[in-house]
């Protein structure tokens, strides 16, 4: 049959398709039926079960990102690149000496012992104010405070190397 001979064919035989409808029983089945199926739906997952749900996964997200940002230890540079760069220059030159008065130590080992102590104490304090710096509410303060300590440590090794080298020449003026 093609679709004009089904069109024909529904048309003609109209009325034995509508007289033959399902009981007003069965739609009441039907229908109890489906109210029973919406309410199993909305009862899978307890309220309390997606409160704790939620707050597991607010609490994991916080800790990892809180977490991450601790392990993350902060730096002279990332507050002040300027200062940054000073930090890089004075803790190279202070290496740089340190090696020099090194040097001096086995011609004079009490005063080296002398000047290493000044030297732990300034750089002992350093190591107190980078711990600061992690915490610290105004971290632009600890920064220039790190920064003077290094020049400190720097005037105070060039004065030790000058006392040195002036050792040194009287030693060596009063030798002859």
């Amino acid at each position: 049959m093609n679709n004009r001979g089904i069109e024909e064919y529904i048309k003609e035989h109209k009325k034995e398709f509508d007289f033959k409808t399902p009981s007003d029983q069965l739609w009441g089945r039907i229908d109890a039926a489906l109210d029973k199926e919406k309410i199993k739906k909305k009862s899978a997952m307890p309220l309390w079960l997606g409160i704790a749900a939620s707050l597991i996964l607010i609490m994991t997200v916080t800790f990892i990102y809180t977490y991450r940002d601790r392990n993350k230890e902060l730096e002279i540079a990332d507050i002040n690149p300027v200062y940054g760069k000073k930090e890089l220059k004075f803790a190279s030159l202070i290496e740089e000496k340190k090696d020099s008065l090194q040097v001096y130590a086995k011609k004079n080992p009490v005063l080296y012992a002398r000047f290493s102590a000044d030297l732990g104490q300034l750089d002992k304090d350093y190591e107190q104010l980078k711990k600061e710096l992690q915490n610290s509410p105004n971290q632009k303060v600890v920064v220039k405070a790190m920064v003077k300590n290094l020049e400190l440590q720097l005037q105070v090794i060039n004065q030790q190397l000058s006392i040195i080298n002036e050792v040194n020449q009287y030693k060596e003026d009063n030798q002859i």
